[in-house]
């Protein structure tokens, strides 16, 4: 695949060219402004799928850090509505009536959605995520599964996740993680267990922490100290650590998640929504945190737009220090790209557009009214960009999308099995 364009990577050092990038398998092989390089290229490689990428910008593809993309099944189920009794009330009487094959379903509409909006790699965490290996692998998707579970059904769920390694061990794309609810719904036993399980099989660990005041109450009752400060001493936070939210975290907190090397997942529609608070991101980068954003699932935000997410992200940031420099343009690109991929212990074989590198990149549409004058590319893409404006997704040296059309989906039948997967749910 050859693509003459102009290009932007967030990784250190780089910035924006306009040339050609050429594809080999699942790797980047050719970035170059010569022309006469780009010819030798297309000599080497006469069968090369073309794309005019004239007054588009090729850029890596967005990596969502946290989501549970089977909610889609969930769409405005439930809005407006304080967390704890969402939970209680709502999603998980719901969830206790779904089946394996209807969170497939659910999780290939979510992936259809990541795809469009130019998402190539998301981490989710959700139920069954044995039985979702195969579909996103068929996807083209690269994916994260982290097997989500409580005290409840933890003796249900490991064997699950060893199925779910084995099945992911075929795949070069699909891994699977260890992914406990949350330190108050899970008990330090099962805690630790689970992260026993991830360093036994070499998987991540990830887990909600510090997202609401509730959260904050129930752990100090019972365990005198903050979520953070709890699942330190139970030692499950390391660099294989992604911990979703953080909204309500103190110097002492920050200071853990840094010197573990713990990513934390910043989603903030979902945290605005359920009025969860704001996450202090300006204060974790300066201290050297690894911040990466995640959109959560489709019920609590209520969409998979990663483009939404930076925008917002932003703006809550300039809004909340009252700083208008605080979390620029350039540190949103990092954190939806080179960020994550060092968070999925990538480093810089992901998320970046150089010789060498996983072949994971979209491009954008630049010729749309609310995208023109392009006076400074960076800002352009991060506050005016939108999911609509991806044209092209290359997933691992694959075409997935081309001209906003899903090569592997079927959408208007995928739509009926969501809804025909609604109604048997409900009528349960």
């Amino acid at each position: 695949m050859v693509l003459p364009m102009t290009a932007a990577s967030a990784e250190a050092g780089g910035g924006v060219f306009t040339g050609w990038v050429g594809i080999d398998g699942n790797r980047i092989v050719l970035v170059t402004e010569r022309a006469e390089e780009a010819e030798t290229f297309r000599a080497a490689h006469p069968d090369v799928h073309r794309i005019d990428g004239r007054g588009r910008v090729l850029m890596p593809g967005l990596i969502d850090t946290h989501c549970h993309a089977a909610m889609t099944l969930q769409r405005n189920r439930a809005d407006d509505i304080p967390l704890m009794r969402w939970l209680y009330d709502h999603i998980w009487p719901f969830e206790s009536k779904q089946r394996p094959e209807e969170v497939v379903v659910g999780t290939r509409l979510g992936i259809a959605e990541l795809l469009l909006g130019g998402v190539t790699s998301f981490v989710d965490m959700y139920y069954w995520e044995n039985h979702c290996v195969e579909p996103v692998h068929e996807l083209g998707i690269r994916a994260w599964l982290g097997c989500n579970y409580f005290d409840s059904n933890v003796e249900e769920v490991f064997p699950q996740m060893e199925e779910a390694v084995a099945r992911a061990a075929r795949s070069g794309r699909v891994r699977v993680a260890v992914a406990p609810h949350s330190a108050y719904m899970v008990s330090p036993e099962n805690l630790v267990r689970g992260k026993e399980f991830a360093r036994r099989h070499g998987l991540h660990f990830m887990t909600h922490v510090s997202e609401t005041q509730d959260e904050m109450r129930i752990i100090r009752e019972r365990y005198g100290c903050s979520p953070v400060e709890h699942l330190d001493r139970l030692g499950v936070l390391d660099e294989h650590t992604v911990a979703a939210h953080c909204v309500h975290v103190d110097e002492r907190d920050l200071a853990t998640l840094v010197a573990r090397g713990v990513a934390v997942s910043h989603n903030p529609q979902s945290n605005m929504k359920i009025s969860s608070g704001v996450a202090p991101v300006e204060r974790m980068v300066q201290a050297g945190a690894l911040v990466t954003i995640g959109t959560d699932g489709p019920c609590s935000n209520n969409d998979l737009d990663m483009w939404e997410e930076m925008r917002s992200a932003s703006f809550l940031q300039k809004s909340a220090t009252g700083d208008p420099c605080s979390l620029p343009a350039y540190e949103l690109l990092k954190m939806v790209t080179v960020n994550g991929a060092r968070a999925l212990g990538y480093g810089d074989e992901l998320g970046v557009i150089r010789p060498g590198a996983l072949a994971d990149v979209i491009l954008i549409d630049l010729q749309k009214p609310h995208l023109q004058p392009v006076n400074e590319l960076i800002p352009d893409l991060v506050y005016c960009a939108k999911a609509a404006d991806v044209e092209t997704v290359v997933v691992d040296g694959e075409l997935l999308v081309e001209n906003r059309r899903l090569l592997r989906v079927d959408l208007p039948a995928l739509y009926a099995e969501a809804r025909e997967a609604v109604q048997k749910i409900v009528a349960r």
